[in-house]
Protein backbone atom coordinates (compact mmCIF):
# COMPACT_ATOMS: atom_id res chain seq x y z
CA UNK A 1 0.00 0.00 0.00
CA UNK A 2 1.58 3.27 -0.86
CA UNK A 3 1.64 6.27 1.94
CA UNK A 4 -0.94 7.97 -0.13
CA UNK A 5 -3.37 5.24 0.38
CA UNK A 6 -2.65 4.74 3.59
CA UNK A 7 -3.14 9.03 4.33
CA UNK A 8 -6.25 8.55 2.71
CA UNK A 9 -7.91 5.52 2.18
CA UNK A 10 -8.67 5.52 -1.68
CA UNK A 11 -11.53 7.91 -1.33
CA UNK A 12 -10.08 11.38 -1.54
CA UNK A 13 -10.54 12.54 -4.64
CA UNK A 14 -13.80 14.53 -4.27
CA UNK A 15 -12.76 16.38 -1.49
CA UNK A 16 -8.95 16.75 -3.22
CA UNK A 17 -11.08 18.58 -5.96
CA UNK A 18 -13.14 20.63 -3.48
CA UNK A 19 -10.21 22.11 -2.04
CA UNK A 20 -8.38 23.39 -5.25
CA UNK A 21 -11.32 24.61 -6.61
CA UNK A 22 -12.09 26.43 -3.25
CA UNK A 23 -8.63 27.53 -3.76
CA UNK A 24 -8.78 28.78 -7.66
CA UNK A 25 -12.20 30.57 -6.51
CA UNK A 26 -10.26 32.69 -3.94
CA UNK A 27 -8.01 33.93 -6.55
CA UNK A 28 -4.82 32.17 -6.67
CA UNK A 29 -3.07 30.74 -9.11
CA UNK A 30 -3.36 27.32 -9.85
CA UNK A 31 -1.42 26.63 -13.10
CA UNK A 32 2.47 27.14 -12.15
CA UNK A 33 3.00 23.72 -12.49
CA UNK A 34 1.80 23.39 -16.54
CA UNK A 35 3.29 26.95 -16.84
CA UNK A 36 6.47 25.28 -16.11
CA UNK A 37 6.14 22.26 -18.05
CA UNK A 38 5.14 25.03 -21.56
CA UNK A 39 8.33 26.09 -20.54
CA UNK A 40 10.19 22.97 -21.01
CA UNK A 41 8.79 21.56 -24.12
CA UNK A 42 6.90 23.37 -27.22
CA UNK A 43 2.79 22.64 -27.26
CA UNK A 44 2.31 19.40 -29.27
CA UNK A 45 4.72 17.81 -27.44
CA UNK A 46 3.43 14.52 -25.51
CA UNK A 47 3.44 14.28 -22.06
CA UNK A 48 3.16 12.03 -19.08
CA UNK A 49 1.22 13.36 -15.65
CA UNK A 50 2.60 10.80 -13.18
CA UNK A 51 0.04 10.58 -10.46
CA UNK A 52 -2.01 12.72 -12.24
CA UNK A 53 -4.37 12.74 -9.57
CA UNK A 54 -8.09 14.68 -10.44
CA UNK A 55 -6.36 15.97 -13.44
CA UNK A 56 -5.61 19.56 -12.62
CA UNK A 57 -2.11 20.22 -13.91
CA UNK A 58 -3.13 17.64 -17.15
CA UNK A 59 -6.41 19.24 -18.57
CA UNK A 60 -4.66 22.58 -18.20
CA UNK A 61 -1.88 21.66 -20.55
CA UNK A 62 -4.29 19.84 -22.94
CA UNK A 63 -5.81 23.36 -22.76
CA UNK A 64 -3.03 24.53 -24.15
CA UNK A 65 -2.28 21.96 -27.05
CA UNK A 66 -0.08 19.52 -25.12
CA UNK A 67 -0.92 15.81 -25.99
CA UNK A 68 -0.69 14.22 -22.78
CA UNK A 69 -1.73 10.50 -20.82
CA UNK A 70 -2.63 10.99 -17.21
CA UNK A 71 -1.87 8.04 -14.66
CA UNK A 72 -2.99 7.48 -11.26
CA UNK A 73 -3.30 4.35 -9.17
CA UNK A 74 -6.43 6.35 -7.26
CA UNK A 75 -9.81 5.31 -8.65
CA UNK A 76 -11.15 8.33 -6.89
CA UNK A 77 -8.81 10.60 -8.31
CA UNK A 78 -9.59 9.49 -11.62
CA UNK A 79 -13.08 9.52 -11.33
CA UNK A 80 -13.15 13.22 -11.15
CA UNK A 81 -10.39 13.63 -13.74
CA UNK A 82 -12.70 11.44 -16.27
CA UNK A 83 -15.92 13.82 -15.17
CA UNK A 84 -14.00 17.14 -15.84
CA UNK A 85 -11.97 16.24 -19.14
CA UNK A 86 -13.52 12.32 -20.39
CA UNK A 87 -12.06 13.13 -23.64
CA UNK A 88 -8.55 12.54 -22.57
CA UNK A 89 -6.84 9.35 -21.56
CA UNK A 90 -6.55 8.48 -17.84
CA UNK A 91 -4.89 5.63 -17.35
CA UNK A 92 -5.45 3.48 -13.63
CA UNK A 93 -1.90 1.92 -12.67
CA UNK A 94 0.87 2.01 -10.24
CA UNK A 95 3.72 3.72 -11.30
CA UNK A 96 5.97 1.01 -9.63
CA UNK A 97 4.80 -1.54 -11.97
CA UNK A 98 3.75 1.00 -14.89
CA UNK A 99 4.49 -0.37 -18.63
CA UNK A 100 4.98 2.48 -20.69
CA UNK A 101 4.58 0.27 -23.88
CA UNK A 102 1.05 -0.07 -22.85
CA UNK A 103 0.05 4.26 -22.59
CA UNK A 104 -1.83 5.54 -25.48
CA UNK A 105 -0.26 6.50 -28.06
CA UNK A 106 2.86 4.70 -30.12
CA UNK A 107 5.54 7.38 -29.64
CA UNK A 108 7.98 7.71 -26.17
CA UNK A 109 7.32 11.34 -24.03
CA UNK A 110 8.68 14.04 -24.23
CA UNK A 111 8.42 15.29 -20.74
CA UNK A 112 6.96 13.40 -17.79
CA UNK A 113 5.45 15.32 -15.45
CA UNK A 114 4.71 14.36 -11.37
CA UNK A 115 3.45 17.04 -8.94
CA UNK A 116 1.51 17.09 -5.94
CA UNK A 117 4.38 15.08 -3.76
CA UNK A 118 4.33 11.74 -5.61
CA UNK A 119 7.87 10.58 -4.61
CA UNK A 120 7.29 11.30 -1.00
CA UNK A 121 3.54 9.44 -1.17
CA UNK A 122 4.59 6.19 -3.16
CA UNK A 123 5.10 2.85 -1.11
CA UNK A 124 8.37 2.98 0.94
CA UNK A 125 10.88 1.41 -1.19
CA UNK A 126 9.42 1.81 -4.70
CA UNK A 127 11.04 5.24 -5.26
CA UNK A 128 13.53 4.02 -7.48
CA UNK A 129 11.52 1.92 -9.26
CA UNK A 130 9.18 4.32 -9.89
CA UNK A 131 12.06 6.80 -11.43
CA UNK A 132 12.99 3.83 -13.55
CA UNK A 133 9.39 3.45 -14.54
CA UNK A 134 9.20 6.86 -15.90
CA UNK A 135 12.42 7.06 -16.88
CA UNK A 136 11.28 4.60 -19.44
CA UNK A 137 8.97 6.26 -20.33
CA UNK A 138 10.97 9.04 -22.36
CA UNK A 139 12.18 9.38 -25.09
CA UNK A 140 15.91 9.95 -25.72
CA UNK A 141 16.91 13.73 -24.73
CA UNK A 142 13.28 14.09 -22.81
CA UNK A 143 12.96 15.68 -19.93
CA UNK A 144 11.14 14.53 -16.18
CA UNK A 145 9.79 17.06 -14.05
CA UNK A 146 9.32 16.02 -10.39
CA UNK A 147 7.95 18.77 -7.36
CA UNK A 148 8.22 17.24 -3.56
CA UNK A 149 8.23 18.17 -0.21
CA UNK A 150 11.56 17.55 1.72
CA UNK A 151 10.67 18.51 4.83
CA UNK A 152 7.19 17.94 7.52
CA UNK A 153 6.39 21.71 7.32
CA UNK A 154 5.58 20.82 3.53
CA UNK A 155 4.36 17.50 3.84
CA UNK A 156 1.39 15.85 4.75
CA UNK A 157 3.72 12.56 6.22
CA UNK A 158 7.15 12.53 7.80
CA UNK A 159 9.44 12.95 4.43
CA UNK A 160 11.76 9.41 3.39
CA UNK A 161 13.42 10.80 0.37
CA UNK A 162 15.93 13.32 0.33
CA UNK A 163 17.22 15.15 -2.94
CA UNK A 164 20.72 13.14 -3.07
CA UNK A 165 18.86 10.09 -2.87
CA UNK A 166 16.28 11.26 -5.67
CA UNK A 167 19.20 12.41 -7.63
CA UNK A 168 20.92 9.20 -7.42
CA UNK A 169 17.74 7.06 -8.33
CA UNK A 170 17.64 9.65 -11.37
CA UNK A 171 21.17 8.90 -12.45
CA UNK A 172 20.52 5.15 -12.51
CA UNK A 173 17.98 5.24 -14.56
CA UNK A 174 19.78 7.47 -17.06
CA UNK A 175 18.79 10.86 -16.41
CA UNK A 176 21.10 13.83 -15.62
CA UNK A 177 19.89 16.78 -13.51
CA UNK A 178 19.55 20.18 -15.46
CA UNK A 179 17.63 22.75 -13.37
CA UNK A 180 16.36 22.76 -9.89
CA UNK A 181 13.79 25.26 -8.28
CA UNK A 182 12.15 26.30 -5.20
CA UNK A 183 8.85 26.24 -6.58
CA UNK A 184 6.88 25.73 -9.62
CA UNK A 185 7.09 29.54 -10.64
CA UNK A 186 11.02 28.73 -11.12
CA UNK A 187 12.39 30.38 -8.25
CA UNK A 188 16.14 29.52 -7.77
CA UNK A 189 16.67 26.53 -5.52
CA UNK A 190 18.68 27.67 -2.44
CA UNK A 191 17.74 24.84 0.05
CA UNK A 192 14.79 24.65 1.90
CA UNK A 193 11.87 22.52 2.06
CA UNK A 194 10.59 21.97 -1.15
CA UNK A 195 12.59 21.32 -4.74
CA UNK A 196 11.23 21.53 -8.16
CA UNK A 197 13.82 19.14 -9.86
CA UNK A 198 14.17 19.12 -13.89
CA UNK A 199 15.96 16.07 -15.17
CA UNK A 200 16.87 15.00 -18.88
CA UNK A 201 17.31 11.54 -20.47
CA UNK A 202 20.51 10.45 -21.85
CA UNK A 203 20.42 10.63 -26.06
CA UNK A 204 21.48 7.23 -27.40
Amino acid sequence: MSRWEELTGGTSGEDYAARFAALAGSGKDMHGEARLCAALVPAGARVLDAGCGTGRVMIRLAELGYDCVGVDRDDSMLAVARRQAPELPWIQADLATLDPAGLPGAAAFDLVVAAGNIFPLLATGTEATVVDRLAAALRPGGLMVAGFGLDQAHLPVPPTITLPEYDAYCAEAGLTLVDRFATWDAHPFEGGGYAVSVHQMHRD
